[in-house]
């Protein structure tokens, strides 16, 4: 029994020791193992402390990856999540600790294909040691420890062998490269002597379902770098590149460098010799550009990159710290820490889709999600909702995120359609519209989006005080917001409708692709497209409101006018006032006085009130129903003598932006409150469905038919507390982190979620969902402090 008793006091000793030494490590290297609930790392969040270190915030995503050429899985979405800063068009994953082939080197890189992302490597450029003495390379999988966490703005990985530490870092040093940091530390306590090489692949191929495109690259020597090549590759709808394009792996020691096919391994001419306590360092920069212009500019720069590499890495620390910082302001920070880890992932979520000029691309600005296939351009609402919450913490990216889509606003002498002048188109790509001369499939200028451009500018505005912003802009919005009555109101009563530009994809076409044409010539008009146009244009893509057949006694459903002006038709329109469209128009009659009392705009302003005062009583007086307690959109005729209150197609998030745009009556906001608040209707698991549970049309699975997007959910909290209905903003606030699937873990913020069980569904990384739980955090969580306009509240 003495026995017992004194080895069980021993293992006791020794665990007390272990846990000790543990804590005490974690401490000394801003490091924390522990997990939390979700078996995610625990950083922290749970103490009752504010955080604004970066070193504080590990693993807030989880970026282990296995690339293959198969780049994406359910959903056309990338299989794993990866790492980007700075606007570059590539980034990192960590490689996943099962896979041994992977370690010692950062997996991937992921390159965008001008509009499509894919995998050029497993891991292009991983280390390999080995002791000169044994003549054994060492193996990493074998460590003693190792550690491969994210922190906000770099990437980090130890291995601790029996007599040697190895350390990478990797951050962006610009919108183009990468440095990798390397440090081998002799922790033996004899002298080591190490041959040390690297190795790398690339794909030549990519898999896109049961497709396979070869893309052509090859391997090149280049003095003390090995240059990836590419060929000329037009995949329109997988696949994008020029063999102008280059991925260039430069190191700053000297190299012999050995090809076989797609395989390379590039060794130190010289060993290292190390003594015990001494450590090697050594430094490379990795880079992907599209053209040789491009090419010449970074390489230029790329010995700079090295030689002042303490400077960088201290400066992207800075610059994460800043973002921290303006982000975890106010008393109320430490009273909240356990959301503090969400909204950080929200900024790191927004900065891996920042993307920088390219192409027909001219600022910098935010993609909706570089995990997704068919998300690597900039949609107008998508990048203003984005820039709103930039503007807290990034402002200089929100300006040029703005510029970017105004960029293509247009004008009266525009060659394809001068009768849009002022307006924003829906999206824009690395490569034009073929109609302007360029090959982008993904461009689009059939429809415009949502008007939360004023929004965007006045919330820039307020956290900047940049007046000369505000100058370049107005006149801008003021073009786009007139464009809305001149192209989008049809019967010419001051409020508009859904509709689309002049467009060959509104044009009926035979088998074979060609246009057919009526009588005269001219060609014949698609309703059906001009309906999807339509229903682009709300940002809404399959709402049950737009459904063509209608609904119910009374119900036409959905047609198509044509606008004209002149005799001439500029566009189309559907024949419903949309009651979120309107109360977006609302809203930018505000946003667009209180701009133009800055700037002394008197007769604009004076305009404006008297638009919005009419604007204001029709709202009321025609889209809100008595009975059910709700707004809703408003059917009408050709010529607007008769209309009808769409009751009869349900419930959908529009009826609260009357709320968001402080345009409903006390009573109107009373009742859509208690809409909000049903458990039967809005009020779900997690809250804010875009269709009602109690619309007959209901899925919670389905797009806008049913999922929480988070835009929506964000206007919803914003509408309350425009009311002073603030205990219920908070309480829905508090569902939507605390009942997202992963969000409060190390899952990615999805596009969006099932409102009944809260799983992630459609794509992830998503850029708007992310900014609205960024303002979510600061204006409901931190304050009471809405975004939305206040100069007719």
């Amino acid at each position: 029994m003495k026995k017992k008793r004194q080895k069980s006091t021993l293992v006791v000793s020794l665990c007390f020791l272990l846990m000790v030494f543990i804590v005490l490590g974690c401490e000394s290297k801003d490091i924390s193992i522990s997990k939390d609930a979700n078996g995610s790392p625990d950083t922290g969040a749970n103490r009752n402390i504010a955080r604004t270190n970066v070193d504080q915030f590990a693993n807030i995503l989880d970026l282990s990856a296995n690339p293959t050429e198969e780049t994406n899985g359910v959903y056309e979405t990338n299989k794993f999540n990866h790492f980007s800063d700075l606007g570059a068009w590539h980034g990192y994953y960590q490689p996943a600790k099962d896979n041994k082939k992977l370690l010692g080197g950062f997996a991937g890189p992921l390159i965008v294909g001008e509009e499509y992302p894919v995998n050029l490597s497993n891991s292009i450029n991983r280390i390999q040691i080995t002791n000169k003495e044994t003549n054994e390379q060492y193996d990493l999988s074998k460590s003693k420890y190792i550690d491969l966490s994210s922190y906000p703005g770099r990437l980090e990985q130890k291995y601790e062998l029996g007599d040697i530490t190895l350390n990478l870092s990797l951050i962006f040093v610009s919108n183009r490269s990468a440095l990798i940091r390397t440090d081998i530390e002799n922790t033996d306590e004899e002298p080591l002597e190490l041959d040390i090489s690297w190795k790398g692949s690339v794909f030549d191929s990519v898999i896109d379902g049961d497709k396979t495109i070869d893309i052509g690259t090859s391997l090149q020597k280049d003095g003390n770098a090995i240059q990836v090549n590419f060929s000329k590759v037009r995949e329109q709808w997988d696949y994008l590149a020029t063999d102008e394009v280059k991925y260039y792996i430069s190191h700053d020691k000297k190299i012999n460098t050995k090809i076989n096919g797609l395989d390379y391994t590039s060794s130190l001419k010289d060993s290292v010799s190390l003594e015990p306590g001494e450590t090697f360092e050594t430094y490379s920069t990795e880079s992907y550009t599209f053209t040789k212009d491009e090419f010449s500019k970074e390489k230029s720069k790329l010995f700079d990159y090295v030689d002042e590499q303490e400077t960088y890495f201290k400066d992207n620390k800075q610059r994460w710290k800043g973002y921290l910082d303006k982000t975890f302001t106010g008393e109320k920070v430490k009273d909240f820490p356990e959301y503090q880890n969400a909204a950080v992932k929200s900024i790191e979520t927004l900065m891996t889709n920042w993307q920088s000029p390219a192409g027909a691309i001219k600022y910098d600005g935010i993609v909706p999600s570089m995990s997704y296939k068919w998300f690597m351009g900039m949609w107008s609402w998508d990048s203003w909702k984005a820039d709103v919450a930039l503007a807290d913490f990034n402002p200089d990216l929100a300006k040029n995120n703005m510029r970017a889509l105004f960029d293509y606003q247009i004008k009266s002498d525009d060659d394809v359609r001068p009768q849009d002048e002022g307006a924003i188109i829906d999206a824009i790509f690395y490569n034009q519209d073929s109609s302007r001369g360029g090959e982008g499939g993904n461009w689009n200028e059939r429809n415009s989006k949502p008007p939360l451009s004023a929004w965007a500018v006045w919330n820039i505005y307020e956290e900047t005080h940049d007046k000369e912003f505000l100058e370049e802009m107005y006149p801008k919005l003021m073009d786009y917001h007139n464009w809305w009555y001149t192209n989008r109101d049809h019967d010419n009563n001051g409020v508009a409708e859904y509709g689309s530009m002049v467009s060959e994809a509104n044009w009926k076409t035979d088998e074979d692709g060609k246009v057919i044409k009526d009588k005269k010539e001219l060609p014949e008009l698609d309703e059906g497209a001009v309906i999807e146009a339509a229903a682009w244009e709300s940002g809404m893509d399959n709402a049950t409101r737009f459904d063509k057949e209608g609904r119910g006694k009374g119900d036409v459903g959905v047609k198509v006018f044509e606008n004209k002006r002149d005799g001439e038709v500029v566009g189309y329109s559907i024949n419903q006032e949309s009651v979120d469209l309107n109360s977006y128009l609302y809203a930018e009659k505000g946003f667009l006085k209180l701009m133009a009392a800055e700037l002394g705009m008197d007769e604009d302003e004076k305009t404006l009130i008297d638009d919005a005062s009419k604007l204001k009583k029709y709202i009321q007086e025609n889209m809100y129903d008595q009975e059910s307690g709700y707004f809703y959109d408003l059917q009408f005729n050709d010529d607007g003598s008769k209309t009808k209150l769409l009751v009869n197609r349900g419930k959908g998030t529009e009826g609260w932006l009357p709320l968001w745009a402080n345009v409903a009556t006390d009573e109107q906001a009373e009742t859509v409150k208690d809409n909000m608040m049903d458990e039967d209707k809005f009020n779900t698991y997690m809250p804010f469905p875009t269709a009602s549970k109690d619309n007959e049309k209901f899925s919670p699975d389905k797009y806008w038919r049913g999922p929480v997007w988070l835009d929506q959910a964000l206007f919803g909290v914003e509408a309350l507390q425009n009311y002073g209905f603030d205990t219920e903003a908070t309480e829905e606030t508090k569902k939507l982190f605390n009942h997202a699937e992963g969000l409060m873990g190390n899952a990615p913020i999805h596009e969006n979620y099932n409102p009944l069980n809260g799983k992630g569904i459609s794509t992830k990384n998503f850029s708007w969902s992310a900014a609205s739980y960024y303002l979510l955090y600061k204006n409901n969580i931190l304050s009471n402090n809405p975004t939305t306009q206040d100069a007719f509240k």
